[in-house]
This record gives structure tokens, C-alpha cells and sequence, in this order.
């Protein structure tokens, strides 16, 4: 898969909380395929990330502020999970507006555990089918998706999976996806 993605680059919108290994191993997918990819958040401050939302892990920089970025300096966006980053996403006017353009501008999106949950804030996955955390399942019908219970799940362009024991073919999915664009 060494080079499958040269030249392409990737969005990993994530903020405080988000969940170690749902930032590190997508990240490094894309990166192993030849793709550039940057953590995009809500400030400039380097990200606090959890293991299984409660124990600190890593801290990473942040390559941009979603204020500044749009749809176009991009050809494809991983959400990961934890539960307070996309608690924080979702309240975000500017992580919203970019999520949307992302969308608007047909660009695959991987997203696991509870990314979703910006997807349902931003109204994007009425008439989709996907998977994610549990506790999200509700959110997502009543925003109009379909959810199933699998390890992942692809949908014209979005590839969904449910948590860390599924990112192997989260992993794997995404690079595929990532790389008809």
C-alpha cells in the first residue's frame, strides 16, 4: 500500500479527548500510504489524548485551526473518537462549516467510535448507513441514518467503524477509500 496516497492530503479533526489509538493508527495508515496528514482542532494548543476516556495519553500538535482551513486544502478528513473531543467538535460553528464543506465537496470521510456524533450535529447522515459507539446508535436514527452493527461500514465515501478493536480494517478501509477519490 506504500504510496497508494502520494500527493494527497488528509484533515484529522480532533480536539481535546480524543481517543489515542483512534488519532495515532489512522493517522499512521494514511501516512504509511504516502499521504501528508494534519491534525486540524479548534485552537492552536497541542491536544490532550485519552485512553478510554479517562487516563491521559499523548499530547500532538496541531498542525491547523479549523478557523482557518476549508474543504479545498484537503481530499479527505478522519474523525476519530473519544467521547469529550466529539462532544467539544460538535459545539463548534467552524468545525461544522468545514465538516459540511468536506461533504458538499464529495470527499471520503473515515470516522470511528463516537465521531459520528458531529456528523449528526452537522445534519449529514440522513438517508447513511453506518456504525459507531453504541451510546450513539439512537442519535444517529433519529437523525435519519440507518445504523448496523459491523466493523465497518462503507457508504458512498464514508467509512465508519465502532471502536479501537475495529481499527485494523478501519485502517485498511480508509486508505482504500481515501485513495479512489
Amino acid at each position: 500500500m506504500s504510496g497508494i496516497l502520494s500527493g494527497r492530503r488528509v484533515a484529522i479533526l480532533a480536539t481535546d479527548g480524543v481517543e489515542e489509538i483512534e488519532l495515532t493508527q489512522p493517522r499512521r495508515a494514511v501516512e504509511d500510504a504516502g499521504a501528508t496528514a494534519e491534525i486540524v482542532s479548534v485552537s492552536a494548543d497541542p491536544i490532550q489524548a485519552m485512553n478510554g476516556d479517562i487516563e491521559p495519553a499523548g499530547t500532538h500538535p496541531v498542525d491547523r485551526r479549523v478557523s482557518t482551513v476549508s474543504a479545498a486544502d484537503y481530499d479527505a478528513l478522519i474523525l476519530p473518537g473519544g467521547t469529550v473531543n466529539a462532544d467539544r467538535l460538535r459545539m463548534d460553528s467552524d468545525v461544522l462549516a468545514f465538516v459540511k464543506g468536506v461533504f458538499a465537496a464529495g470527499k471520503p470521510v473515515g470516522v470511528i467510535c463516537h465521531g459520528p456524533w458531529t456528523l449528526v450535529e452537522a445534519d449529514l447522515v440522513k438517508g447513511r448507513t453506518l456504525t459507531s459507539f453504541p451510546s450513539l446508535r439512537t442519535d444517529i436514527r433519529n437523525a435519519g441514518g440507518t445504523v448496523v452493527d459491523e466493523e465497518v461500514v462503507t457508504d458512498g465515501g464514508l467509512v465508519s467503524s465502532r471502536n479501537p478493536d475495529d481499527l485494523p480494517a478501519f485502517c485498511a478501509t480508509i486508505v482504500e477509500e481515501f485513495a479512489k477519490a
